[in-house]
């Protein structure tokens, strides 16, 4: 300690001989004696002590001067402190950023640092608000576009401007609240937040089901309405880190796609969406075979592709798909019929009841008819 303050104790002798107050550069010398102190790990209060212990030891230690060395060095020690906080954050967001795109530089070891053990099981939950997210102080990085996220998510031009940077900073702040609510809660080992692709991300243990339903939380508390959170599945290692977060965006896109009213999306439950997709052409063929004829109703296929859909999510209760359709019963029974007529299939049997069901879904996927199928 007294070679990290002999300036400090060089300052104070000199101003008590001649009476000459500290000048810039002394007080600069007494800023970097702050900030290796918090470098070396000393605490604050040991620094302070430290240094009045010094100013006793001349006896005639002015006070003025005295005063000035000593904000200097809790000046020094502060900045220091901040530096190194900001530098962690961003070293993590890079780790996060690197460890959501499969990236394997080092994670490992990276990981370590922060307590994080890549072998064990991870889930991720993904945050996606009304509109997306910009770039601010909690991204290390511009917002990129990938197969993942396609839709709302990612769609428009950066701008720039005075606006859109009281907006970054506005979803920095947001980003910032919510990871220190998660971390205060469950330690910098345990959770991991970023932004990216204009989403919230948040990185969990799988065996700390509880930190998920608390993101969502503090996402329901904070996000504008129109917000929408997908789960991915628990999976094991990076690679599986990677997996649940496509899991979680994906979900979020298929909820856009298909219209779910549920803000909080499981990708467990729409395992059957992926499978569809799969095969692009089998999906393409069914909905152009069972629905295509929908085309030839009076009005156009939406409403006969509505009342499908609203009496599957109604199990067949034709009146309770009349009440989410706004319409009487005998008006969703006369479509049903008028499908049955068109397509041949009936939601009745259970066999065709499936085939329709399926199509409908693919219907959705492809945002057929909007976009014609070949």
């Amino acid at each position: 300690m007294d070679e990290l303050l002999g300036g400090h104790l060089r300052t104070l002798r000199e101003a008590a001989a001649t009476g000459r107050l500290p000048d810039r550069t002394e007080l600069d010398d007494c800023r970097a004696a702050g900030a290796r102190a918090a470098e070396q790990g000393l605490s604050v209060r040991a620094l302070v002590e430290a240094a009045l212990v010094m100013a006793e030891s001349l006896r005639t230690a002015p006070l003025p001067a005295l005063r000035r060395t000593v904000s200097a060095l809790m000046e020094g020690y502060e900045n220091a402190q901040r530096s190194a906080l900001r530098h962690e954050g961003e070293a993590r967001r890079e780790f996060v950023n690197d460890l959501l795109q499969g990236r394997a530089d080092r994670l490992a070891e990276r990981a370590e640092h922060f307590g994080l053990r890549l072998a064990e099981t991870y889930v991720v939950a993904v945050a996606r608000p009304a509109g997306p997210m910009t770039t601010g102080p909690m991204t290390t990085g511009p917002v990129t576009t990938g197969p993942v996220t396609t839709g709302p998510v990612t769609t428009g031009p950066v701008t720039t401007g005075p606006a859109h940077d009281r907006q970054a900073e506005g979803d920095g702040a947001l980003a910032r609240r919510i990871e220190e609510a998660m971390v205060a809660r469950f330690g910098s080992h345990n959770v991991l937040i970023a932004v990216r692709d204009g989403m919230l991300v948040c990185v969990a243990p799988g065996s700390l089901a509880v930190a998920t339903g608390e993101f969502t939380h503090h996402v329901r508390q904070m996000f504008s309405p129109g917000w929408r959170v997908g789960l991915g599945r628990p999976h094991r290692g990076p690679g599986g880190v990677v997996t649940s977060y496509r899991e979680g965006a994906n979900a979020i896109e298929f909820g856009d796609r298909l219209g779910l009213r549920a803000p909080v999306l499981k990708a467990a439950d729409l395992l059957v969406f992926p499978v569809l997709l799969r095969d692009r052409a089998a999906i393409e063929d069914l909905v152009t075979t069972v629905l295509r004829s929908l085309l030839e109703a009076r009005g156009g296929p939406g409403p006969l592709l509505d009342t499908l859909e609203a009496v599957f999510a109604s199990q067949g209760n034709q009146a309770a798909a009349a009440r989410k359709l706004g319409v009487s019963t005998r008006a969703v029974t006369y479509r049903l019929e008028r499908i049955r007529r068109l397509t041949g299939f009936s939601p009745d049997d259970p066999t065709q009841r499936f085939t329709l069901e399926t199509a409908v879904l693919g219907a959705r996927l492809l945002d057929w008819p909007a976009h014609p199928l070949a």
